[in-house]
């Protein structure tokens, strides 16, 4: 079984519970601070979701009605060997990789989204509010507010909200409205918009722009990574990689994905932390990210999460919630801060991290082997989790050992060849182009 190119599962396997880790992890988990901005949460965002934030419970109920939108949304993902990508590196590594690009957005980010729509709904909201990085949240909860009829307004972040039109478009197709972020359409937008107009903006500001616009008694506001209810709603991608290796025989060695806030590393990774946490399993963890934003990097205290100090302070790794990155492709994994949780496992040595320099020439043109091998066109923060995968696996080429390897693609990159044509410079490559010199 372990030959199979392609493991699926039946809609009658998905699971029907969320992992939440936090009752297994390590040691306690430090609690969010500051007493004002904690008074306000419960003013901005979704009940249910604040309820599972503080939950100690491991296993928690997936609504029939959360199912009935996985269903809709494709769930269960296939997981595949990357068989080919294994030949043309000549490793004896086994490279299985979960598809998360199988999805009406073409990312893993509808599963927290989905999930933060229905409650919303249930508890009488109209429009959710938030931000968004490289357009995959802002996409994901847009799709996920159209399905259930809520309003959406997405800030977005502006050195991404300029080149990525089409993904603009697909965000107006579901019917939110979309601001380019700093805007001056919030009180933390306009004082840096009055500054800059032109301001690239960050994640950090977009999400006080969106937690300031869910001030409103109807709205609330949905985050797509970071908390750990975002990373539970995730966590449904690893419990089906685990039934699907359990169905061919196979464990991974290496558990490897992208990291820019958490969220798809943490649905991914951490059901296979819970085994080795409470079975003994052997696992390494990798986080890949860029030199533009290498959060996990960075120092392990309390933070914002928000660049307007809306949030409270979270215990984390942070590069400092008011720093300014140069811009990049993959913009998913500009971020200052890392998920609480992941945040903890990393100062507890069970999470290493490799960051990719900020030119992303070389995490590009691992891509580009991946969808010459493969076929897929990975995202560019999946390209991050692509190029980790391929150096470990080279590795194993120069020791022999066979590993099994399994990394995320967390979305597709359809929208995105305007990133990869300026890092790779493809339309340089066409003979047309060629002809007419």
């Amino acid at each position: 079984m372990a030959d199979t190119l392609q493991v699926r599962l039946t809609p009658e396997e998905m699971p029907r519970q969320w992992y939440n880790i936090i009752p297994d992890l390590p040691e306690p988990l430090p609690p969010p601070i500051g007493d004002e901005q904690l008074q306000q949460l419960p003013n901005l965002m979704i009940g249910k979701c604040l309820e599972q934030e503080m939950s100690q419970e491991r296993w928690i109920d997936i609504p029939q009605g959360v199912l009935d939108l996985y269903a809709r949304a494709g769930r269960p993902r296939p997981l595949f060997r990357a068989k080919a990508l294994e030949q043309a590196l000549g490793t004896p590594a086994r490279m299985y990789y979960k598809s998360e690009f199988y999805s009406p957005t073409g990312s893993h980010k509808v599963n927290t989204a989905l999930a933060q729509a229905y409650y919303a709904k249930e508890q009488g909201i109209e429009r959710l509010t938030t931000e968004t990085g490289a357009g995959q949240w802002g996409t994901a909860l847009s799709y996920a507010c159209s399905m259930v009829g809520l309003k959406c307004t997405v800030y977005w972040v502006r050195a991404v909200y300029r080149w990525k039109k089409s993904r603009r478009n697909f965000m107006n197709l579901f019917g939110a409205e979309v601001f380019a972020s700093p805007s001056p359409r919030t009180k933390v937008g306009k004082d840096l918009y009055d500054k800059d107009n032109n301001h690239p903006g960050s994640l950090s500001i977009a999400i006080s722009e969106g937690l300031e616009a869910a001030k409103d008694p109807k709205s609330a506001y949905g985050l797509g990574s970071v908390l750990n209810h975002v990373l539970m709603h995730q966590s449904i991608i690893g419990q089906e990689t685990q039934k699907q290796f359990e169905k061919i025989g196979e464990y991974p060695d290496l558990v490897i994905s992208c990291l820019g806030g958490g969220s798809n590393f943490g649905g991914f990774a951490l059901p296979f932390v819970g085994d080795v946490l409470t079975k003994g399993k052997k696992i390494k963890f990798i986080a890949a990210q860029s030199d533009a934003a290498p959060n996990l990097q960075g120092e392990y205290k309390y933070d914002y999460a928000d660049h307007g100090e809306i949030t409270p302070q979270l215990k984390m790794y942070t590069l400092g919630h008011q720093t300014d990155f140069p811009p990049i492709m993959g913009d998913g994994l500009r971020y200052h801060g890392c998920s609480p949780i992941l945040s903890l496992l990393r100062k507890t040595g069970h999470i290493d991290t490799v960051a990719y320099p900020q030119d992303e020439k070389y995490v590009f043109e691992m891509a580009e082997k991946f969808c010459r091998t493969e076929g897929f066109l990975p995202a560019p923060e999946s390209a991050y989790s692509i190029a980790c995968a391929i150096d470990e696996a080279l590795k194993c080429k120069k020791t022999g050992e066979k590993k099994v390897i399994a990394f995320n693609i967390s979305g597709h990159g359809f929208m995105d060849m305007v990133g990869y044509d300026e890092v790779l410079h493809l339309s340089e490559r066409s003979p047309l182009k060629e002809a007419t010199r």
